[in-house]
This record gives structure tokens, sequence and C-alpha cells, in this order.
């Protein structure tokens, strides 16, 4: 009889986007210049999708994603997916990536949000039609929109802000109850302000645009929690946060103490994957906020370079977390994605590979087959 599968996350896991092939980078391109049809453009990314797959089933893994290959900027397209949020080229929400010349374009709420189509639910569909094991889907939170989006045409769309979360998450609701009618059942939220939160430099950033940041995580709790408010019983929630992913470089720095005991308690997911793969993410004495019996997944392996952790330190990093959250609800993964973005991150597919690999091997000799 074939052993059952836990239910996610998983003891390895990932966060979801995977580093592009170079035939769909330079198809997107050429699609985004008009050069291709978008039916030829779907033929490449199927492909594509159905090699990553299997790449991921290769390496062992039982959470799958479809790489994020359809997207350019993970939280972008999706809430581009809405009626009303366009972007703005050359304007940024104020916060820089450290190193990079480019930047994200800014998010715009240019009319009232609502969800007349489904944003990315063929993309799930696609996926699950392609693997056996667990599908799994990634959508940026709702506080992205408010966190990095032009804040004065915000307040000119919505003078009432509670208005704004209203018909967000609304939209939200529509879209998780599609991608649960197609048959997902593991759901990851993407919110890099909790841990961006803990930067003081970020926090000056938000008080100059009139917000308090700590007012702000509860806020943006209070939106993720709407937006799950219905999911059903049988669909795992979780919220991965880091502190910015871009072509290996990051936003901010600044442990989890000013955001832990609100974000921890206050979200109502079944886990949390977490950034620590360097001293930019501080220590695991915040993690004493997380409720009994919730999942936290240590991303402990970075994404962002290719230099292989040791095993040794993993596993002793682990023991120390274990301290603040009992060792059996721990899993281990990198701390982001390998291509939030369709740049990827400053690594091979072979790097990616041995990246996976390891998590995959510490949680043998930490978990068993458990």
């Amino acid at each position: 009889m074939a052993q059952a599968v836990p239910r996610p996350p998983f003891r390895a896991d990932h966060v979801g986007s995977l580093l592009r092939p170079p035939e769909l980078r330079e198809v997107r391109a050429r699609a985004r210049r008009g050069e291709i049809s978008p039916e030829a453009l779907r033929k490449v990314e199927d492909q594509c999708i159905r090699d990553v797959v299997a790449f991921q089933e290769s390496v062992g893994l039982q959470g799958i994603t479809d790489g994020e290959y359809r997207r350019d900027w993970w939280h972008i397209d999706f809430l581009r997916g809405f009626d009303g949020v366009q972007t703005v080229e050359g304007r940024t929400f104020g916060v820089h990536f450290q190193g990079a010349d480019e930047q994200p374009p800014l998010m715009k709420v240019e009319s009232r949000i609502r969800r007349t189509r489904p944003s990315m639910v063929d993309h799930f569909k696609f996926l699950k039609s392609v693997t056996r094991r667990t599908p799994k889907f990634c959508m940026p939170s709702p506080a992205m929109l408010h966190a990095r989006g032009d804040r004065e045409a915000l307040r000119k769309t919505y003078p009432d802000v509670n208005e704004f979360w209203a018909d967000l998450t609304q939209a939200y609701r529509e879209e998780i109850r599609d991608l649960y009618q197609a048959g997902c059942r593991y759901l990851q939220i993407d919110d890099t302000t909790i841990a961006m939160m803990g930067d003081p430099k970020v926090q000056e950033t938000f008080r100059n645009l009139g917000d308090d940041p700590k007012k702000d995580t509860e806020m943006y709790a209070d939106a993720v929690n709407a937006a799950i408010r219905d999911v059903p019983d049988d669909m795992t929630v979780c919220v991965h946060t880091c502190r910015g992913n871009f072509m290996s470089t990051w936003l901010a720095s600044g442990s989890y103490d000013f955001v832990a005991e609100t974000a921890f308690t206050k979200l109502d997911v079944d886990g949390f994957f977490l950034e620590y793969d360097t001293e930019r993410a501080g220590g695991f004495e915040p993690l004493r906020y997380v409720p009994k019996g919730k999942k936290v997944v240590l991303g402990l392996i970075s994404s962002k370079f290719p230099a292989l952790e040791s095993k040794d330190d993993l596993k002793r990093r682990i023991g120390v977390a274990a301290k603040f959250v009992p060792l059996e609800n721990l899993c281990v993964s990198p701390q982001c994605g390998f291509s939030s973005t369709h740049h990827g991150n400053k690594m091979t597919v072979d790097d990616e590979r041995r990246k996976l690999a390891l998590a995959l091997e510490v949680a043998q000799e930490v978990w068993g087959n458990s």
C-alpha cells in the first residue's frame, strides 16, 4: 500500500519561483514586444512548465509549483489581474533593492477594484494537470498593493481605506474560491511587509507616508485574514515572508521582533515560511510567539547565492529554533524563490537543484520519513 502523503507544508519545501530557462525568457520578451502571438507564447510556457514540474519531481519534492513561469513579477502580475490595478514605469514605492539598477514598477489603483475574470486560476489548472504530487499555488498578499502602491492614487480612488480593503479582499476571496474548486489544497500567501517592517529604514518610509508601521502590520494581517476567511478546512494556507528577493539583492534588514507578536498571533494561517538564511533576519527568539500547533518552515538555505550550506550547520540551527517551536512543527526550505521575477537570481539550474536536494537530505536526517 502506498504511503499517504502528509499534509503540507512538507518537511522539505520550497517557496515557489524557479529559474527560467533561456528559451522561456526569450519568448516572453518577444511577446512583450508584440512579435509573437499569445498562443505561441502559451505553447512554450506549457512545455517549460512540464519540464520544471519534472525537475521538481526528480529532486524528490512533494510540493510542486509551476515555477511562476507565466509571470514577470511575482506580485504585480497577479494584482494586475483585477480591474482597477495598473502599473507606472519609472516610479517605485520608496525602498530600493541593494545594488540593482532596475526596480519593480509602481502599482497604481486607478479605479474601484473588481474581479470580473479570474486572475491566475488557469495557471493552477494547468499545473494540476501535469503533476501527480501536491500542486501549490502562490499569490501575493493583499497587503502588497497598499504597501508598494501609489498611495496618492489609492487615496483618490478610495478616500475611505476600509472600502479599499473590502473590495480587494472580496476579489481575493473570489479567486481563492475558484482555485479551491479547481482542486487547489495548498495555498501560499507571499507578504514581504511582515519581515521588512523590522528594518528602521522601512519603518521611516512608512512614517513618511503618514503611516504607523505597527498599525500597518495589524492592518495587513487583517487583510490576509479577510482574504482567506472562507477557506475550507482541507485547504492548507501558509504565509511566506522575506526581506526582498530580486537578482540576488534585497530590500531590507532587521529581525522579526518588531512584528512578531502581531504577525504570528494574529494571522489565521496554518504555517509560516520565514527567511532565516543570513544574520539580516536576526535570531529565532521571536518564534516564541508562534501559536501552538502551527508549522514554521525555516528558510535556512539561500536562494540568492550558489555556495552550498553545511548540513551540520543547518541541523544545528534547526536545533536552536526547536527551543522556541517544537521540532515536530518545523520544516526546512530556501528562504525565498530562486526567481521572484523573470530575471532570476545569480545562480545556475544545477545550483538550484543542489539547494533543493540539500533541503531534502537535511529533512531526511532530522525527521526521518515523517
